[in-house]
């Protein structure tokens, strides 16, 4: 991500809350520091108040915590955040897993193989940010074939309250290789319409994550001991 990308598409208030969420998310904006209004609105060409709506946005959302006449902080992933929030979001990804066996196209799985693929080269190229927006793009598919309103905004919701956290949940060779198995099953089962093979690999695949974190949040923690 490059600060000095200026805005370009109309809908300046979208663009924004996109661009700043990716900042923090990729680890450019880094947890408990403040954040920089002024080197942004020159490196975005943006004013202030737009800066500051955005901001809002995205404080709701979890990814900042604004300060009474201090600004804004990335916000910290803590351990109980991640614990409350994972379960859940695997339940949910279960469910979809299972109704996007039922319901999806065989165009939208022929969609879906061709995402995998290329986050298969992205993992042989050692390309993480072309793998986890091939990831992403993936579990986003999945759920949108549930073709449920309800689970796709109450996923969203949770989702982006750990999306950075999911972001470096492959910082591991070990894990990263195991995300890569789960998905390679997850394929396999979609490709099968085993509903209820698929919607279990993605619950496990959603707490074995959890772990993964878990795990480098503590270690980050005995680091700074």
């Amino acid at each position: 991500m490059n600060l000095t990308d200026g805005i370009k598409r109309t809908t300046l208030h979208e663009e924004l809350v996109e661009r700043l969420r990716n900042l923090i998310v990729e680890d450019v904006l880094k947890p408990g520091e403040k954040v920089p209004e002024k080197q942004l609105c020159d490196s975005l060409g943006v004013s202030r108040t737009p800066l500051r709506e955005a901001l809002k946005v995205l404080a709701s959302e979890g990814f900042v915590v604004l300060q009474a006449n201090r600004g804004a902080r990335v916000a910290s992933v803590t351990r109980e955040e991640l614990e409350n929030t994972f379960p859940v979001l695997a339940t949910l990804e279960q469910l979809a897993g299972e109704l996007s066996c039922q319901s999806m196209n065989s165009t939208e799985i022929k969609q879906i193989e061709r995402r995998h693929a290329d986050m298969l080269k992205a993992y042989r190229s050692r390309d993480r940010q072309a793998y986890f927006k091939a990831n992403q793009d993936i579990h986003q598919a999945l759920i949108r074939g549930a073709r449920n309103d309800i689970l796709e905004t109450h996923h969203k919701l949770l989702a982006a309250r750990v999306r950075r956290a999911r972001f470096v949940a492959n910082l591991s060779d070990e894990r990263w290789a195991q995300a890569i198995r789960e998905h390679e099953a997850m394929m396999e089962l979609l490709k099968a319409r085993d509903a209820d093979g698929l919607g279990k690999t993605m619950k496990v695949h959603m707490m074995n994550k959890l772990s993964a974190l878990v795990k480098a949040l503590e270690a980050e923690n005995e680091a700074f001991r």
